[in-house]
């Protein structure tokens, strides 16, 4: 047998005095619940650096492998194995289960951790994680199917009440919703980002867990606000530097004491991602606005790219390496290469007519109007998902790191990898009426990209691929 040895980084927003706590974390969450699949578990240290050390042998196949994680920066995965029989996807599973479990911690310390982020020279709000937000974003950071799926429900109704004398001045609406869907869209986000103001700054303070439950029961939103705005006023807006030694002076006022190893900020030059993104397109600089919300996303809006806008969130910048947002903003700037919007609208435009020319002079049935709406649904997201998986192409093979945009996507979507882990979930996403396909499709697909510029014709690729997959999970 020969040994093979496969070695990972990890970029992590982890401070380095939590990073044992991260091997901590790693041994309770993942090793002990399966520790009858575990041998030679170790926690030691080496060049400084603490490391996690361990022996996994797979039930059923018996294969075996050798793993260490090291907290460094980056953190380090190393897997070893002596079978022959273990190929390269099972261990790249085995990396996931790692990688999961570290965005899984880096969840748990976000809900202890005091979180401000500010645009320059632009007014002081909050940060917001609320249901109704995330539909908000949902409906409008995505892809414009949902909007789509909206017309075709209410324009049903009001054909049935005006016939087709509706059907011209419908469309018009909606193609003008289209034509102007970055102005829409811009007026969502909370702060505009330009080349006089390119930069959001952030903060973010690791809170011993009884000062995070202090700060939940007892501060108030506006007592929040006015901290935020102190910090801003007496940093930021001097052109100085988020220190603990300057917080601290705030903090005190509000029953707080700064530590510095677990205080970080920094600052993201906005406008310059996205003008490396639009160059690498060959695109003039669209607009961009972002919202302050600590959902991670981003959309691209408009019909073309001449008309673009760019929505960011601050949860995307700030959970995410730079390389990783320059390939996400690759995958919205694929939609407007591929003119999305315009071919939905066109699409909707087609279903118009097959119902107004063929549905209603020959079908009666209050059932079989509701089967054809399904049907069309369907069809509106099976297209999206093809859409979304071509986006993800034209991301590879412009900005060429597939990998980093498989890894951005794995962190934005951690949590629907671990319940893909089960065939029955993996089929229900594949048959739901959602815009992107699943999650582990995405991902792997976009690892076993070798040379994205050998890609030809994504949009193609892309529909062979979405078809492949779904037919490989209902197999």
């Amino acid at each position: 047998m020969t040994e093979r040895t496969f070695t990972y980084t990890v970029g992590t927003k982890i401070s380095p005095n939590l990073r044992i706590n991260l091997l901590d974390f790693i041994y309770q969450r993942y090793i002990l619940p399966q520790e009858k699949m575990f041998e030679n578990v170790l926690k030691d240290t080496t060049d400084g650096d603490p490391y996690l050390s361990y022996s996994f042998t797979v039930p059923k196949s018996g294969q075996k492998f050798d793993e260490k994680i090291i907290a460094s920066e980056p953190i380090q995965i190393i897997i070893k194995t002596y079978d022959d029989t273990v190929t390269e996807e099972k261990i790249i599973e085995e990396k996931e289960d790692v990688e999961i479990a570290i965005d899984l911690f880096e969840e748990q310390i976000r809900k202890s951790t005091l979180f401000f982020a500010w645009g320059e020279g632009e007014k002081i709000v909050p940060e917001r994680v609320t249901g109704k937000e995330r539909s908000l974003n949902r409906l409008l950071m995505e892809t414009q199917i949902l909007i789509l799926i909206l017309f075709i429900g209410v324009g049903i109704v009001v054909f049935a009440f005006l016939g087709s004398y509706a059907l011209i001045p419908f469309l018009g609406i909606q193609l003008v919703v289209v034509l102007y869907s970055s102005k829409i869209v811009g007026r969502v986000g909370d702060w505009r980002i330009t080349e006089r103001n390119p930069t959001i700054h952030f903060l973010e303070y690791h809170l011993p867990s009884q000062e995070a439950d202090m700060i939940r029961k007892k501060f108030t939103k506006e007592q929040l606000i006015a901290l935020k705005r102190e910090v801003y006023e007496k940093t930021v807006l001097k052109d100085g530097e988020i220190d603990c030694q300057t917080v601290n002076e705030i903090f005190a006022k509000y029953g707080l004491y700064c530590r510095p190893e677990d205080l970080s900020s920094k600052k993201v030059n906005v406008y310059q991602m996205v003008k490396t993104t639009a160059d690498k397109f060959g695109f003039k600089m669209p607009k961009i606005v972002v919202a302050n919300t600590l959902l991670p996303n981003a959309s691209a809006s408009g019909p073309s790219p001449s008309r673009g806008l760019v929505m960011i969130t601050t949860g995307l910048l700030v959970q995410l390496e730079e390389a990783e947002i320059v390939s996400v903003l690759g995958h919205e700037f694929g939609h407007l290469k591929g003119r999305d919007p315009l071919l939905l609208y066109g699409l909707n435009a087609i279903q118009y007519l097959v119902y107004f020319f063929v549905f209603i002079p020959f079908v009666s049935s209050l059932l079989l109007f509701f089967i054809y709406f399904w049907a069309i649904s369907a069809i509106f997201f099976s297209v999206a998902k093809c859409l979304e998986a071509r986006a993800d192409l034209i991301s590879a093979i412009v900005i060429q790191q597939p990998q980093v945009l498989a890894e951005a996507l794995q962190k934005i979507g951690f949590k629907r990898l671990i319940l893909e882990r089960m065939r029955s979930y993996r089929i229900q996403e594949w048959l739901s009426l959602e815009a992107h396909p699943p999650m582990y499709f995405r991902v792997h697909r976009l690892e076993k990209i070798k040379d994205p510029s050998k890609i030809r014709h994504p949009l193609i690729r892309s529909i062979a691929d979405v078809t492949h997959g779904f037919i490989a999970n209902i197999k």
